[in-house]
C-alpha cells in the first residue's frame, strides 16, 4: 500500500527537493543566459506525468489512477509483481517527422505499445529474476504513423522482481533529435557509459595498487623475519576491484548469477569498498599498529558481513526494508569513522591526511545524498552519485603515490650527499683514532725500546760489573783483567745509549757507532784498525730491536778479537751485495776451533735472520755476517 498522512507528505518532499539540488545548482552558475536556450526544448518535449495502473502483486489485482514517477519498492513494499500503466497525451497535429520516447528508468522488464501496437519488448515479462533493463535510459523511435492527432495514448507493461528497483520514470515523447540528444545522450553517458570507464579506472588503479604492494618491500629488520610489505597499497586494491565490480553492474543487464545471489555480490563488493578505504585510511594516519586496531577490524568485520546477511534476507524474503535499514546503521558508524579522522587530521595535519579527510568527507556526503534520494524517498529515476565520489579514492592513491615517489626521489638526490658527508665524517673518525693508535703505537714501542734497553744493559752492564766484582774479590787479582771487564762493561752502557739514535735499518750509523766505541780501545790495545766499509743502503727490515742484536753480535766478535786473538791488525769489511749486506771482521790472531764456535755469535745471528759464517787458522780469522 502507498503511504499516507504525514509520512508520505515528507517523502514527496523529500523526493521533490533532492533530485532537483543539482538542477538548482546549475542554473545558479549559468544565470539568466541558460534560460533562452532552455524555452524552445521544453515546448517541444511532452512530458507524461498521469494516467491508470493495473498492478498484480501476490495473485491480487488493483486497479489506480497514478501519478508518475512509480516507485515500485515504495508502492509495494518491495513484493514482486507486474503492473501496466496507460498514459494518454494529445496532440494537436500529427507530427510531420520521425518522433522519440525517452524513459529515465524502467524495469526490471517492459514491453512498450503506442495506441495499441507494441513497440518494443525488453525482456522476458514471464520469467523471474531475469534481465534488469532499469540500469540503463531507454529511448525509442516513434514510427510517424503510430501517432496521430488528437488523442493517444503510451502503453508501457512492467515486470518488477523484488528488490531491483523497478519502476516507471516520467517518459517523455518529442521530436527525434531533440529526444535522443537533449534527454538520451546525456542520461545514457552519465549512467552507462560512466559506469563503464569508471569501472576501468578502478580495475587500472586496482591493478597499479597491487603492483606496488608487490614490488614495494621493506627490508626487514634485525634478526629473522620476512620482508614486510605496505599494506596501504593491498587495501587499495582490494576497495579499488570492489568498486570497480560494484560500478560495472550497471551497465550489465543479465547478471552471470541468479538475481539473489547476484545481488548478495554487489552487496558484499559495496561493503568491501567501505572496509577497504577505512584500512587504507588507517594506514595513511599511521595507526595500523595502534592497540585498538583490533576492536576496529572486529566493527569492520561486523560492517562487512551483516549487509550481505541482511541484503540475502532483503532478497530472498522480498523485504527490501532490511538492507536499507542496516545500510542507514552503517553509514552512521562510516560518518563516526569519518568524523573521528578529520578531528585527528586537524590536530595533526599533514597532506596525506588531508588530502584523504577531503575525499572521506565529500564522498560521506555524496553517500547520504543516495540513501535519502534512493532508499528513502518515492523519488524514481535518480542515480547514485556515489560511484563518481569514489573515483576520487583513486585520484588520491595516485597522488599519494606521486608524493612518495617524489620524496623517494629527493631522497635518492640526496642520498650521494649524505653518503659523501657520513663517509668523510668516518674516515675523519677513522683518522683520529688511527693516530691515537699510531701515538700509543709509538709510545708503547718506545716503553718496550727502553725495557730492552735496560734489559740488555742489565744483562751485559751487570753481567761484566758483577765478574769485575768477582775478579776484585778474588785472591789472585789481576788488575788488567778487571780493567777489560770494566771496559767491556762501559762500551756496553755506550753502546746501549747509541742504539737509541739508530734509525730503522741504517747499517751504517751502527758500523760508524762501533767505530767510534771501540777505536781508541783498539789503538791502546796495539792493534791497527783497517777499516773498508762502503756506502750501504738501509734494510727496513732491520728494526731497532734487530739492529741491537746486530750491535751486540759485532761488540762480540771485536771483544773476542781484544780479549783472545792476540792480533796485531784488524780489518772492518761492509759492502752491498745483491740481497743486502755483507759484513765480515778479520784479524791476524792465533785463531779458534771453529768446531765450536761462540755460542753467543750464533743464537744473536739466529735472532735477527743473518747468515754467519766463521773460518779460522792462525794468522787470519774471519767472522762473516749476511744480512739480507
Amino acid at each position: 500500500m502507498r503511504a499516507t498522512g504525514g509520512l508520505a507528505a515528507i517523502r514527496r518532499g523529500v523526493a521533490g527537493l533532492l533530485p532537483r539540488v543539482p538542477l538548482l545548482l546549475l542554473l545558479l552558475l549559468l544565470g539568466p543566459a541558460a534560460a533562452p536556450a532552455q524555452a524552445p526544448a521544453a515546448e517541444a518535449l511532452l512530458a507524461l506525468r498521469a494516467g491508470s495502473v493495473v498492478s498484480t502483486v501476490d495473485g491480487v489485482t488493483r486497479e489506480a489512477s497514478v501519478g508518475l514517477p512509480y516507485h515500485w519498492d515504495r508502492v509495494h513494499a518491495g513484493r514482486p509483481g507486474e503492473a501496466r500503466f496507460t498514459l494518454p497525451f494529445t496532440l494537436a497535429e500529427a507530427p510531420a517527422g520521425p518522433w522519440g520516447l525517452f524513459i529515465p528508468r524502467v524495469g526490471s522488464v517492459f514491453e512498450v505499445a503506442v495506441n495499441g501496437s507494441l513497440l518494443q519488448t525488453h525482456g522476458d515479462l514471464a520469467r523471474d529474476h531475469g534481465a534488469d533493463y532499469a540500469k540503463v535510459p531507454i529511448y525509442l523511435p516513434l514510427p510517424a504513423g503510430l501517432l496521430r492527432a488528437g488523442d493517444n495514448r503510451l502503453q508501457i507493461r512492467i515486470r518488477a522482481d523484488s528488490g531491483r528497483r523497478a519502476g516507471l520514470a516520467v517518459p517523455t515523447i518529442g521530436p527525434a533529435t531533440t529526444v535522443r540528444d537533449r534527454l538520451f545522450a546525456p542520461a545514457y553517458a552519465w549512467r552507462f557509459t560512466g559506469a563503464v570507464l569508471l569501472s576501468a579506472f578502478s580495475g587500472v588503479i586496482g591493478a597499479i595498487a597491487l603492483g606496488l604492494w608487490l614490488t614495494q618491500v621493506e627490508p626487514a629488520g634485525t634478526g629473522a623475519g620476512r620482508p614486510r610489505r605496505d599494506r596501504l597499497y593491498l587495501w587499495a586494491a582490494l576497495a579499488q576491484w570492489c568498486w570497480a565490480l560494484r560500478v560495472a553492474d550497471g551497465a550489465i543487464v543479465e547478471p552471470p548469477l541468479s538475481w539473489v545471489a547476484w545481488g548478495v555480490l554487489m552487496t558484499a563488493c559495496y561493503s568491501g569498498w567501505a572496509v577497504s578505504c577505512v584500512m587504507f585510511c588507517q594506514h595513511v594516519a599511521g595507526w595500523q599498529d595502534r592497540p585498538t586496531m583490533v576492536r576496529l577490524q572486529r566493527a569492520l568485520a561486523l560492517i562487512f558481513t551483516v549487509p550481505v546477511f541482511a541484503c540475502y534476507v532483503a532478497l530472498s524474503r522480498g523485504e527490501p526494508f532490511w538492507l536499507t535499514a542496516w545500510l542507514g546503521v552503517e553509514i552512521v558508524a562510516m560518518t563516526a569513522y569519518v568524523c573521528l579522522f578529520i578531528g585527528a587530521t586537524l590536530w595533526r595535519p599533514t597532506a596525506a591526511r588531508l588530502l584523504v579527510a577531503a575525499v572521506m568527507a565529500l564522498t560521506l556526503a555524496v553517500a547520504v545524498r543516495d540513501w535519502l534520494v534512493i532508499r528513502m524517498s518515492d523519488a524514481y529515476g535518480e542515480t547514485t552519485w556515489v560511484r563518481y565520489a569514489s573515483m576520487l579514492f583513486g585520484l588520491a592513491l595516485l597522488g599519494l603515490v606521486m608524493r612518495r615517489f617524489h620524496a623517494a626521489s629527493a631522497r635518492s638526490r640526496e642520498l650521494p650527499r649524505m653518503l659523501a658527508a657520513r663517509v668523510a665524517e668516518r674516515e675523519r673518525e677513522l683518522a683520529a683514532a688511527y693516530d691515537r693508535l699510531e701515538i700509543g703505537a709509538r709510545a708503547q714501542e718506545r716503553a718496550l725500546e727502553r725495557e730492552r734497553i735496560l734489559r740488555d744493559m742489565h744483562d751485559s752492564v751487570g753481567a761484566h760489573l758483577s765478574t769485575a766484582i768477582r775478579q776484585m774479590q778474588s785472591d789472585q787479582v789481576r788488575p788488567n783483567e778487571v780493567l777489560h771487564t770494566l771496559r767491556d762493561s762501559m762500551d756496553h752502557l755506550k753502546l746501549s745509549i747509541d742504539a737509541l739514535q739508530l734509525p730503522p735499518g741504517d747499517v751504517q750509523m751502527l758500523l760508524a757507532g762501533l767505530r767510534h766505541r771501540f777505536e781508541p780501545r783498539l789503538a791502546g790495545s796495539g792493534l791497527v784498525l783497517e777499516w773498508a766499509v762502503e756506502e750501504l743502503r738501509p734494510l727496513p727490515r732491520l728494526d731497532a730491536p734487530a739492529l741491537r742484536q746486530l750491535q751486540f753480535l759485532l761488540f762480540e766478535a771485536l771483544s773476542n778479537v781484544l780479549q783472545h786473538a792476540r792480533a796485531r791488525t784488524l780489518r772492518i769489511e761492509a759492502a752491498p751485495t745483491d740481497r743486502g749486506i755483507r759484513i765480515r771482521v778479520i784479524d791476524d790472531g792465533i785463531g779458534f776451533d771453529v768446531a765450536v764456535p761462540p755460542r753467543a755469535l750464533a743464537s744473536r745471528a739466529r735472532e735477527i735472520g743473518a747468515a754467519l759464517a766463521l773460518q779460522s787458522r792462525p794468522g787470519r780469522t774471519v767472522v762473516q755476517i749476511d744480512l739480507t
